[in-house]
């Protein structure tokens, strides 16, 4: 049986990205309680893009960074995608079972479903016929499918009413991790 997908903060295994910079660091403000990460993507074997509908989007270049928030007790981590201009060029917001740490490296364990949200304000659902696989194979069972549906509703909602505040917390998170990239 196939388990639930564990996801690194610091992407170490990402062969494409084959010169990096990074910095971690643990956050409990009153906005945000967790753990945040940045990778500088200083060089790629090649560019990464994707298609939503008619529009092409590149998510990995030489120069773009991604900003990762894992949020300690939510069944969500957000993934910030800013250009080599420093523009975001998509959040891709994970819904999973937990987040946590390992050997000083944060990580969530991913449960199928995911949003995109475009800085033109589209969200785009992704991957639920993997949730529907993983609920037929027994992979997960009906508590979390239904987990992973009820926290992308809250998620769309709090977005809906610009109340979503991992992604007004882009830019300070970015900027305070670039300080200390290594």
């Amino acid at each position: 049986m196939r388990v639930l997908k564990r996801k690194y903060g610091n992407r170490s295994e990402w062969k494409r990205v084959i010169k990096r910079k990074y910095s971690q660091s643990y956050l409990d403000t009153k906005e945000f309680k967790g753990y945040i990460t940045l990778l500088n993507i200083i060089k790629v074997t090649e560019p990464l893009s994707v298609s939503y509908g008619e529009s092409k989007v590149v998510i990995v270049d030489d120069g773009y960074m991604w900003l990762q928030q894992f949020p300690l007790e939510k069944n969500h981590s957000v993934t910030t995608m800013f250009d080599a201009n420093g523009d975001i060029v998509q959040w891709y917001i994970d819904i999973c079972v937990r987040n946590g740490i390992e050997n000083d490296i944060p990580w969530m364990d991913d449960l199928f479903l995911d949003l995109v949200l475009l800085p033109s304000g589209e969200i785009i659902e992704k991957d639920a016929e993997e949730l529907e696989d993983a609920l037929s194979k027994r992979i997960i069972d009906k508590n979390l499918y239904d987990l992973a549906w009820n926290e992308v509703k809250t998620i769309k909602s709090l977005i809906s009413t610009a109340n979503f505040d991992l992604i007004k917390l882009s830019n300070t998170h970015k900027e305070m991790l670039s300080k200390i990239l290594k």
